[in-house]
Parts: C-alpha cells; sequence; structure tokens
C-alpha cells in the first residue's frame, strides 16, 4: 500500500461540554492536522495524489470554515451569544474533541473523493487524536458501492 500525509496547521478554540477539567471553558489550539491518503496503486504520474491538491481542496476548506473560528457543540448555550456578537463559529453535533473534529475532516476529505485513510489533529505538541478508516474488510457488495 502506498501513503501520502499532508500537514495543515490551523487555529481553532472550542470548549467540552459535560466535562469536568479546565477544557470545559473556552478555549484556543494551535492544532497541526495530518490527513494520510492511500492507495494500492500509484496514478499516471506515479503518485498517490498531488500534494498541491490534497492542499488545494481540504486546506482551502479549513481555512475558510475552521481556521480562527470557535467549533462548538450545536447545543452549547454560548454559541447563540457568540452569534449574536458576530463571532465566527462553526457547530457541529458532536461535542468538539479533537476526536470529533479530526472526523469532522476526514468526513470533508473522503466527501470530495480522497481516499483518506487517517486523519490525525495535534491539538498540542505532545496530544494527538485521530480517526482512521473502519478496517473491517468490504463484502463484494459494499467494496462494487465504495467505487461507484
Amino acid at each position: 500500500m502506498y501513503s501520502v500525509t499532508k500537514t495543515i496547521r490551523f487555529c481553532y478554540g472550542h470548549r467540552l461540554l459535560n466535562y469536568a477539567g479546565k477544557c470545559r471553558y473556552l478555549h484556543g489550539h494551535n492544532g497541526t492536522v495530518e490527513i494520510e491518503l492511500e492507495s494500492a496503486s500509484l496514478d499516471r504520474r506515479g503518485m498517490v495524489w498531488d500534494f498541491g491538491e490534497i492542499k488545494q481542496v481540504i486546506q482551502t476548506w479549513i481555512d475558510q470554515q475552521l481556521d480562527h473560528k470557535m467549533i462548538l457543540c450545536r447545543k452549547d448555550p454560548a454559541a447563540s451569544t457568540l452569534r449574536r456578537l458576530g463571532e465566527p463559529i462553526f457547530l457541529i453535533e458532536a461535542n468538539p474533541t479533537a476526536e470529533a473534529i479530526a472526523k469532522l475532516i476526514f468526513d470533508y476529505a473522503v466527501s470530495q473523493g480522497f481516499p483518506v485513510s487517517a486523519v490525525r489533529l495535534w491539538e498540542t505538541e505532545s496530544s494527538v487524536a485521530g480517526y482512521r478508516r473502519p478496517t473491517r474488510p468490504l463484502t463484494r457488495r459494499r467494496a462494487t458501492r465504495a467505487r461507484r
């Protein structure tokens, strides 16, 4: 299996609901996301995927949607106040943990046709969370559907 990994840096804020630690308060991170793509074969250029194309699509989305935004759970009572104040927010269904943000980026990359195997989000220099493609084998029916 061949793979490439693109690293993208961005700044974001969040807070965790139903959490007893200090991350229950609004705070920010200088995050680093690693997007890993895999393929059993290389394209006509000898690549899994061109790094510039990954940057153009995924980094552009991260820059527009997540960078310098407060990422909050849709149920967070602070969301309406921040919106009323004109603060930039991005709402998600889940608690905005590093794991949930990694899955959010994974899902976006997959929706754009990238063969993503894993996304890792470094929230700090020593703390990383990730989401990876499920490893259970594809049935013939599921594999056919996945190729479409």
